[in-house]
């Protein structure tokens, strides 16, 4: 009887670490299938925004004497007069790291902040990837590892302009 028991608890174990294997090799799947879904959105949005210059009326475009190009979904701060350039998402995403202030705010916050689920690797990765691109374009600064916050305010923005700047 013995043998019997112990002979099922090792084919139990067996199959276990069968059902371990499978399990990882799903996940990995899931994780891969989550980024082409993720490249493809990011794709549609940029596709959409570009249909939607393109349908902008021409005497719009020949008013702005503005040289024509490529319309970048997260402006250089440099570039832009105010957040509200800014999609809703990314708007959201400086709020939040107003709100979190000197503690800065975290990936996993800014899935939650997106309405994602914080509990999907893929979605937080997400987050902390719109979070790198405002930290690339200005927007928000890095100053400790997964943290983003506000930049402080420049000296000369608080006076009354830049030297030597003419427009």
């Amino acid at each position: 009887m013995r043998a019997v028991l112990e002979a099922r608890r090792k084919a139990a174990a067996v199959r276990a670490e069968e059902l371990e294997a499978e399990l990882e090799r799903v996940r990995a799947a899931l994780a891969d299938a989550e980024e082409v879904l993720r490249r493809r959105v990011i794709g549609l949005e940029q596709y959409l925004e570009a249909l939607a210059e393109a349908d902008a009326p021409a005497e719009a475009v020949v008013s702005q004497r503005k040289p024509v190009v490529p319309r970048r979904a997260v402006p250089h701060r440099q570039d832009a007069p105010g957040a509200e350039v800014l999609s809703v998402d990314y708007q959201a995403l400086m709020a939040a790291a107003l709100e979190a202030g000197a503690d800065g705010l975290g990936a996993r916050r800014a899935a939650v902040v997106l309405g994602w689920d914080s509990a999907s690797a893929s979605r937080v990765e997400g987050a902390r990837a719109r979070l790198k691109r405002l930290v690339e374009r200005g927007w928000l600064v890095e100053e400790k590892p997964g943290r983003f916050m506000l930049p402080a305010p420049e000296p000369d923005a608080v006076g009354a302009g830049r030297p030597g700047g003419g427009s």
